[in-house]
């Protein structure tokens, strides 16, 4: 069966489609969710719903300020990574971390997993537990999505 992060990711065509795309994005994430899948599963995570987005530049055509989970493309195999955005899409998610690398996500992400699932209240998105959590502050306005975050 597909698992909830799987059923949720969304990408634009980035390489070798998009002539703006500084990275890969649609040809890319299958394999980043594939990564997570294992993580998820280990913490009992594999069917809850998490929302990922990634995007090969800074034009966001596959929307990752809206993901609970966002990546935007800087160089090949390189990207920020956002935070906290909410799963229905009304809140935009925060910068956490600029230029990670696959296995720096991965690393990132894994104590996040294990705590969300650890701690996280009954019927709590992961974009809600990491706001929740104080991993980002809430974006509270879209005009303030490009300021460096206060965390």
């Amino acid at each position: 069966t597909v698992s909830g992060m799987r059923r949720n990711m969304m990408a634009c065509v980035a390489l070798p489609t998009c002539p703006l795309a500084f990275a890969e994005a649609e040809r890319y994430l299958p394999t980043l969710v594939g990564r997570l899948e294992g993580v998820l599963e280990r913490c009992g995570l594999r069917d809850r719903d998490i929302v990922i987005r990634m995007t090969g530049c800074p034009n966001s055509c596959g929307r990752p300020s809206m993901g609970e989970i966002g990546f935007i493309g800087k160089a090949p195999g390189t990207y920020n990574m956002y935070l906290g955005g909410d799963f229905v899409g009304k809140r935009l998610n925060t910068l956490f971390a600029e230029s990670v690398t696959e296995d720096q996500i991965i690393a990132l992400l894994t104590p996040m997993f294990g705590k969300y699932a650890a701690e996280r209240e009954k019927g709590e998105a992961f974009g809600d537990f990491v706001v929740r959590a104080g991993y980002v502050k809430p974006m509270t306005a879209g005009r303030l999505w490009w300021t460096l975050p206060q965390v």
